[in-house]
């Protein structure tokens, strides 16, 4: 192990914390559940800031970084819809949205090859508005309540964004494999 490993490491305990995250929920303990979710996040940037600022990028990293942050929202996407708290029709929306991300990745690579896969703006704000939303279901849980209004706006702003995000993934990744399979890169 190497200095080049640490925002790996973080990356993989980042994984780690699902469960107990996911369990304090369950046992209605949401002062916890959040007290984990700020320690994700600040693991989360810490790793990313490590990896740009030393140069400790890796093909490992770079599928290890977004699988941590993605299990960690879709676990708790479907905890808290499971209790109710997020509608089970927006949990499902982010799901499928994933699946067909994670299908379009598996086939583009089967069919065309490797490749380096960038989250797009799109996935960056739709990634935000999912994290906004589950921090203030549980800050509302654990701490104080959000105005109903604003847990609203959110809901349907993490809904538009994952189909825009979404769309916007098969759009550009349906173009590049096009392209790669027909010869038209121009």
């Amino acid at each position: 192990m190497t200095k080049k490993d640490i925002p790996n490491i973080i990356s993989v305990l980042r994984i780690f914390l699902v469960v107990p995250v996911v369990l304090f929920l369950l046992d209605e303990e949401y002062a916890y559940a959040l007290f984990l979710f700020f320690v994700a996040g600040i693991s989360d940037g810490l790793d990313g800031f490590l990896a740009k600022r030393y140069g400790w990028t890796s093909r490992l990293g770079s599928i290890l970084d977004p699988i941590a942050d993605k299990l960690l929202l879709v676990c708790c996407y479907v905890t808290l819809g499971w209790l109710g708290h997020i509608p089970v029709w927006l949990v499902v929306a982010v799901i499928t949205r994933d699946a067909v991300i994670v299908l379009g990745a598996v086939a583009f690579y089967l069919l065309i090859g490797r490749y380096e896969m960038a989250p797009s703006w799109a996935s960056k704000v739709n990634t935000f508005a999912q994290i906004v939303l589950g921090l203030a279901v549980v800050t509302t849980l654990a701490l104080f309540p959000v105005m109903p209004w604003v847990f609203d706006v959110l809901v349907y702003f993490v809904l538009i964004t994952t189909i825009l995000s979404g769309a916007d993934y098969v759009w550009t990744w349906g173009v590049r494999a096009w392209r790669a399979k027909t010869g038209h890169y121009s």
